[in-house]
């Protein structure tokens, strides 16, 4: 018996292929049989799913998980999206494997940026980081140290129009599918920003009233503020009025000084953009409209 056992566990399986697919389309019936009876046709098995239907848009959104032993990611592609071309279906599929490729935009606060990079190295964010952009060359040694190639786009009022192309062409050079703004300090024109839409997310610091502007914790200091809060939300053209992705907060009072302000701000900050980063990573976020839908834990 303890032979029989050993030689059972030297059995190797072979390796499935995960795939996680969304779909969104008009709500209505017969989605779930459609999308389904497509899966059913490559034999896959359903590891996770979470859908909503929006009573407001009247749009339907999905997220599966699924193996399967097909590997031809095309084909599969092609059955799904041909068994539910009447629902007027948008279809996005990938490998769980093909990780995602993002570029980080940073000027001089680096916390975020550290944040990002740790929890990909601790495996903990599933995204490729395919290179560090800054108007700044403080962050430099941050991206040689981790090995990731650092692109130096320096910005002013003369030259954003040429640095945005730069910008621009490396997104389409390097097949970039996310832009992170871990406290990038530029505000991107609105050509940018539609050039990028639901490709790019930001971080703000969010408070009650909503601070603009230099030392925005100092600000909320002297207010007497109770809560510190961050979000991150995608970056429109409309300053800091983008659908949000994830917001949390922390309780302060009146003991705290401003820099204690700032700590706990960015501590906030990387937090919830780590979550909003991760969220994208793992196909969970869809636009709709003004807001966001967002499907399953994290």
């Amino acid at each position: 018996m303890h032979r029989r056992l050993i030689a059972a566990s030297a059995v190797t399986l072979p390796i499935v292929p995960t795939y996680i697919l969304t779909i969104t389309c008009p709500d209505g019936p017969g989605i779930i049989h459609a999308v389904s009876g497509a899966l059913l046709e490559f034999e896959a098995n359903i590891l996770e799913q979470e859908q909503y239907s929006d009573l407001d848009t009247n749009l339907f959104f999905s997220r599966t998980r699924f193996d399967s032993s097909f590997e031809d990611v095309d084909q599969v592609r092609q059955i799904i999206a041909e068994r539910t071309s009447t629902l007027n279906t948008k279809v996005g599929l990938r490998l769980e494997s093909a990780h995602k490729r993002a570029l980080i935009l940073v000027s001089q606060y680096d916390h975020c940026l550290l944040d990002l990079l740790y929890r990909r190295d601790a495996g903990e964010l599933p995204l490729d980081i395919v290179g560090i952009v800054s108007n700044h060359e403080t962050c430099r040694a941050i991206a040689d140290r981790h090995g990731i190639p650092f692109h130096y786009l320096p910005v002013t009022a003369d030259t954003k129009a040429g640095q945005e192309t730069a910008l621009l062409a490396l997104v389409e050079q390097e097949s970039v599918d996310l832009v992170v703004l871990a406290r990038y300090m530029q505000i991107l024109s609105d050509s940018a920003c539609r050039a990028l839409n639901g490709r790019v997310i930001n971080i703000h610091h969010s408070f009650l009233p909503g601070f603009k502007g230099a030392r925005p914790y100092h600000q909320a200091h002297d207010r007497g503020v109770k809560l510190i809060g961050a979000t991150a939300h995608f970056v429109t053209s409309d300053l800091d009025e983008g659908p949000i992705i994830e917001q949390d907060v922390e309780r302060v009072d009146h003991r705290f000084t401003a820099e204690v302000y700032a700590e706990i701000g960015r501590d906030v900050e990387r937090l919830v953009l780590s979550r909003a980063v991760r969220l994208f990573a793992q196909d969970r976020v869809f636009l709709n409209g003004q807001r966001t839908v967002v499907l399953g834990p994290m």
